[in-house]
């Protein structure tokens, strides 16, 4: 039995895991590059290797950097189940046609920009997929229930277990069997933080014969969330009531926006803010929400209090949606008093760009990133402190706060990856850190090593092939 890792090898996009055994081979993940220049490149080139001697894939979870190359995959001619937990294939329904509508949007853009300033038809590459094939993937998705035992393959069982990092998350424990014996691949996707809102906890693992584990907050600690929301009241009420500017929230349609809301409608309950009129400037993340409030069963106790609050005290916690460009357009007229909260999450697509070219260089204005910005995004600019952006071809100065508060984050830091880690009751013959820009990883890795004594641990490289023994 061997593994390769296809991406999310020494950066955090891309994930894709394929092993191979002696009854055949399975995909783990299938997700799209994100963030500078390559990433166009690698997508293109992401699926190149034999495609007919995959047997089935296994989605940890819905994020475009696990899921977003599927109907890719469909369309380069992939026949077999792909198979995810039920709140994950309700929400790729959305999320693969957006990405297969942006691509489509934004090479018509770049097509008319072309013409217009060259009088020449355009070289922007053309959309990875279309709609129509989107629409297509999603008949091959098969819905599994968290903790059932299922058998895609010829000596392979698995169950999907709660991951806690957004709706619908999982951890994939995978059960091959192979000269006699059964060998278990734990994959963790990605990990939520503990005690966070919204979800649950993730499930404790307690073994694991080869184990991916995830390292995208390898080398720091998230602030405590006391702490996060302190820094939030006052990215709050220095913009909205002392300079009476807008504030935007980048922030991913699945998971992000969500959490986000919850926080937001807490500090107004806790009267540690002012009344706030809040904006969800994204059909996906409207769409996502609708998906989230059926999904309740998935939520933790203090989030399904919180929901009835904010239904009884909608004048307190003013929440609208946008859905028509018209009215995603008329936002950026006001000029303060808004929380916008708007996708993509690292500021690379979608409408959050038109709001921060309208307000990021308003020194009233302040922008509040909530998450992981990969590098060569718009978001790690912002987070590194540019003082000019491009954005849609213009130079604009940066003027508005720009607020990074990782606490935030959907992501397990160290200390919880750690802490995870140590509940898997026997030392994995082989532990692969993976998901993790270079610095991270490594930092992990030499953490792992002193604080629980692991030896067995590789940093792989995309494109490369190790053996399980």
């Amino acid at each position: 039995m061997d593994i390769t890792f296809y991406g999310a090898a020494g950066e955090v996009t891309g994930s894709c895991a394929v092993v191979r055994h002696d009854g055949g081979a399975f995909m783990v993940d299938c997700g799209m590059f994100q963030g500078g220049r390559e990433a166009g490149m690698k997508n293109l080139r992401a699926l190149d290797f034999d495609l007919d001697s995959i047997d089935f894939v296994l989605l940890t979870h819905a994020h475009l950097d696990h899921t977003g190359l599927v109907p890719r995959l469909i369309a380069l001619g992939y026949k077999g189940r792909i198979h995810a937990t039920d709140a994950t294939v309700d929400l790729l329904g959305v999320m693969l046609l957006d990405s297969a509508y942006i691509q489509e949007k934004e090479f018509e853009w770049a097509s008319r920009r072309n013409r217009s300033r060259h009088g020449r038809r355009s070289s922007a590459a053309a959309p990875l997929y279309t709609v129509e094939q989107a629409r297509a993937s999603l008949h091959r998705l098969q819905r599994v229930q968290y903790d059932a035992l299922i058998h895609p393959g010829k000596g392979v069982s698995c169950r999907f277990r709660d991951a806690g990092h957004i709706l619908g998350s999982a951890i994939i424990e995978v059960d091959v069997m192979e000269g006699g014996a059964t060998r278990r691949l734990v994959f963790s996707g990605d990990l939520g933080q503990p005690d966070r809102p919204v979800l649950r906890d993730p499930y404790q693992v307690r073994s694991a014969d080869y184990l991916c584990i995830e390292t995208t907050y390898g080398n720091r600690a998230h602030r405590p969330l006391n702490e996060t929301e302190d820094e939030l009241v006052h990215a709050l009420n220095d913009t909205l009531q002392r300079k009476g500017g807008n504030v935007i929230i980048p922030a991913f349609a699945v998971g992000r926006t969500q959490e986000v809301l919850f926080i937001l409608a807490k500090l107004v309950r806790e009267e540690k803010v002012a009344r706030l009129e809040v904006v969800v400037d994204s059909p996906m993340a409207t769409a996502v929400t609708d998906l989230t409030m059926q999904h309740e069963a998935l939520w933790d106790d203090e989030t399904r209090e919180l929901a009835s609050w904010m239904k009884a005290n909608s004048e307190r916690f003013h929440l609208r949606f946008v859905a028509d460009v018209e009215e995603s357009i008329a936002l950026n007229h006001q000029r303060g008093g808004l929380v916008i909260i708007s996708a993509s999450g690292m500021c690379d697509a979608g409408r959050v760009k038109h709001h921060l070219r309208y307000n990021i260089d308003r020194k009233e204005c302040s922008v509040i990133i909530a998450g992981f910005q990969a590098a060569g995004t718009l978001g790690r600019r912002l987070v590194d402190k540019a003082r000019v952006v491009t954005l849609f071809g213009d130079k604009v100065p940066v003027r508005a706060d720009i607020y990074t508060i990782g606490g935030l984050s959907a992501h397990a830091d160290k200390p919880a990856l750690l802490e995870w880690m140590h509940h898997i009751e026997t030392q994995p013959r082989q532990t692969f850190l993976v998901h993790g820009e270079t610095e991270a990883r490594a930092a992990f890795g030499a953490a792992v090593a002193e604080q629980l004594g692991w030896s067995g641990l590789t940093e792989p490289v995309a494109g490369e092939t190790y053996h399980l023994s």
